[in-house]
C-alpha cells in the first residue's frame, strides 16, 4: 500500500511540477531557450517531493476522516440527513448570492467566497437546531408520530420516573445491553418535572438528575421518545405505564418493586435494574481472598465491616484493628438474606496462624 501510495504521489508531483515551471517560463521569457531542461528538472523535483510526502499527507487524510467519521456516529441518520440538506440550502443561497457579489471588481471572489461559508455554516446549524420542527412537517414521519407506535428497532422499552432517577439505565444502554426505542410517558415527565420543582433540597436534586439522565439519553444515543398516555388524564402513573407498555407491546423498564408484581400480574414483562445488579454480582465462595476496607465496628465484639465495590457487606471477624486499613481477608461463609447479600471472612494473617498452629498440632 505504500509503495502504491509513493508512485501515485510522484506521478501527481511531476504533473504539478511540470504546470509549476510552465508558469514561471511564461512570466519570464528569458527563460523560454531552458524550457526543456526547466521542465524535466520540475518533473523530478515535484516527483521526488512529492513521493516523500506522500504517506504522511495520506496517514494526516486517514486521520482527519477517522475525526469526522468519529464525530458523525454521535449523530443519527436523521441528524445527517437534514444536517446535508441544510448545508446545500445554505449553497444554493450563496450562490444566488455570491453571484452578483463576484461581479465586483478586486474583492469580487472574496465576497462569494466568504457568502458560501457563512450561508453553509448558517443553513447546517438552523437545520440541525429545527430538527425536531422538520420532521414534524413532513407528512410520512408525522404519520408515524401520530399512529401511536414507538420509532426504532427492537421491542420499546417503557422507562418508569424510579429508574430515570436512578441514573444506572444509562449505562446500561450505553453498554448495549439495553435496546430498542426508549420511551417515556408524558406522565412521567411531568412527574419528573414536579419532583425538580419541588421545596425540598433532596427531591429537586433527584428530579434534576433524572432530567440530566434523559437529555443524556437523548444527546449520546438518540434513543428517547415522548408519548402521549394511554390513560385519561389524571390516572395513576403506575397504571398508564402498565397501559402504554401493553399498547406498544413493549417492557417496563423500572427499580419499583410493586410496579414490577402489578406489571408481572397483568402480563407485562418487566426489566428490573436492582435485579440485573444483583444478577451481576461476583460469586464468592469460602476459601477465597478480598482485599476490603474496613470503615466501622461490626455488631460483635471485635468485628470489623466494610463494602466491596457493588455495596455488598463484608463483616471481618477480629478486623476492628483494622479500622480505616485495607485488608486482605479470607472468605468462611456467605450469607444470602432478603436484603441482600453478606460476605464474613477474618483477616488472613490471623488464617494462616491458625492453619500454622493447627499443622504443628498434628505433629
Amino acid at each position: 500500500m505504500t509503495r502504491i501510495i509513493r508512485i501515485t504521489g510522484a506521478v501527481l508531483g511531476a504533473v504539478v511540477g511540470n504546470q509549476l515551471v510552465g508558469e514561471i517560463v511564461q512570466l519570464s521569457p528569458g527563460l523560454r531557450p531552458f524550457l526543456v531542461p526547466l521542465l524535466i528538472s520540475g518533473m523530478l523535483l515535484g516527483s521526488l517531493l512529492a513521493s516523500l510526502l506522500a504517506v504522511w499527507f495520506w496517514r494526516w487524510f486517514e486521520r482527519a476522516m477517522g475525526w469526522v467519521l468519529g464525530r458523525l456516529s454521535h449523530f443519527s441518520l436523521r441528524d445527517v440527513v437534514l444536517g446535508a440538506a441544510g448545508l446545500a440550502g445554505g449553497l444554493v443561497l450563496a450562490f444566488l448570492i455570491g453571484f452578483p457579489l463576484s461581479r465586483i471588481p478586486g474583492i469580487g471572489s472574496y465576497l462569494a467566497l466568504a457568502a458560501a461559508l457563512v450561508c453553509g455554516y448558517l443553513g447546517f446549524h438552523l437545520a440541525m437546531q429545527r430538527r425536531e420542527e422538520v420532521v414534524g412537517s413532513l407528512p410520512k414521519l408525522e404519520r408515524g408520530g401520530r399512529s401511536g407506535q414507538a420509532k426504532g428497532h427492537g421491542v420499546p422499552k417503557v422507562l418508569d420516573t424510579s429508574v430515570i432517577i436512578d441514573g444506572r439505565v444509562a449505562d446500561v444502554v450505553k453498554t448495549g445491553f439495553l435496546e430498542g426505542p426508549l420511551v417515556v410517558p408524558r406522565s412521567v415527565l411531568a412527574e419528573l418535572q414536579r419532583i425538580a420543582d419541588s421545596s425540598d433540597t433532596l427531591r429537586r436534586n433527584r428530579g434534576r438528575r433524572g432530567l440530566d439522565i434523559l437529555h443524556r439519553l437523548q444527546k449520546e444515543f438518540q434513543a428517547v421518545q415522548i408519548m402521549d398516555d394511554q390513560e385519561a388524564p389524571g390516572a395513576d402513573v403506575d397504571g398508564g405505564l402498565i397501559a402504554m407498555a401493553r399498547h406498544l407491546h413493549g417492557w417496563i423498564v423500572t427499580n419499583d418493586f410493586n410496579l414490577n408484581k402489578v406489571a408481572e400480574l397483568q402480563g407485562v414483562r418487566v426489566l428490573n435494574i436492582n435485579e440485573l445488579s444483583q444478577s451481576l454480582r461476583p460469586i464468592v465462595l469460602p476459601g477465597e481472598e478480598l482485599s476490603v476496607h474496613v470503615v466501622k465496628d461490626g455488631k460483635e465484639a471485635g468485628q470489623g465491616v466494610g463494602y466491596l465495590e457493588d455495596g455488598t457487606m463484608v463483616v471481618v471477624e477480629g478486623g476492628k484493628k483494622h479500622i480505616g486499613e485495607t485488608s486482605d481477608i479470607v472468605v468462611t461463609s456467605v450469607l444470602q438474606t432478603v436484603a441482600g447479600r453478606m460476605i464474613f471472612g477474618r483477616p488472613k494473617e490471623t488464617q494462616q496462624t491458625a492453619s500454622e498452629r493447627g499443622a504443628s498440632e498434628r505433629r
